[in-house]
């Protein structure tokens, strides 16, 4: 019996031009290896193999979620740091907490269910895995670090056999 063909996927809201572009910029200049390949974004359902029979069922429950949310505001401010549990620093979600709280809790509960390792706590990354002054100099640089915006779609992403994030899908945010 041949296994059926999988594909790692992820739903994050990413974040808008010119704001992705300077944070992905920023995490590179930190040194983080993964910066060219994974697109600034707030993770709602972290990466996740998925059968090709699940992956249709679960687009179309991506459509659902994405259905019953409207729109938000979104802003990012400071600094945080999930060490010494993680050597990660990232920027802080200030507003917008509960709704992106909400959708990864739906996107959760359809056809690809998922356990955390961790409470889910909506971020950014900005510094992973990198020696410990860099994630100090990420911490402290970006400190002061604040913007706002709408969010009015999530993306679903595919990684490539390259192991870059790539987005296949947008789901417009459109109920309420």
């Amino acid at each position: 019996m041949t296994a059926a063909p999988r594909t790692t996927i992820g739903v994050s809201i990413p974040i808008p031009s010119p704001h992705g572009e300077f944070l992905e910029a920023r995490r590179a200049a930190f040194g983080d290896p993964e910066a060219s390949k994974i697109p600034a974004h707030i993770t709602l359902l972290p990466p996740t193999p998925v059968d090709d029979d699940v992956y249709a069922a679960f687009r179309e429950h991506c459509a659902d979620v994405a259905e019953r949310h409207e729109p938000f505001e979104v802003v990012l401010r400071g600094t945080g740091t999930f060490r010494p549990v993680s050597d990660v620093v990232f920027i802080q979600v200030a507003q917008g907490v509960s709704a992106c709280e909400a959708l990864e809790k739906q996107l959760r509960s359809g056809p690809v269910s998922r356990s955390l390792e961790f409470y889910y706590h909506p971020h950014v990354t900005v510094a992973h895995n990198v020696p410990a002054p860099d994630l100090d100099r990420a911490f402290d640089e970006l400190a002061g670090y604040a913007v706002q915006f709408t969010v009015g779609a999530l993306h679903l992403y595919e990684q490539g056999t390259d192991e870059v994030w790539r987005p296949v899908h947008t789901y417009a945010l459109s109920g309420g």
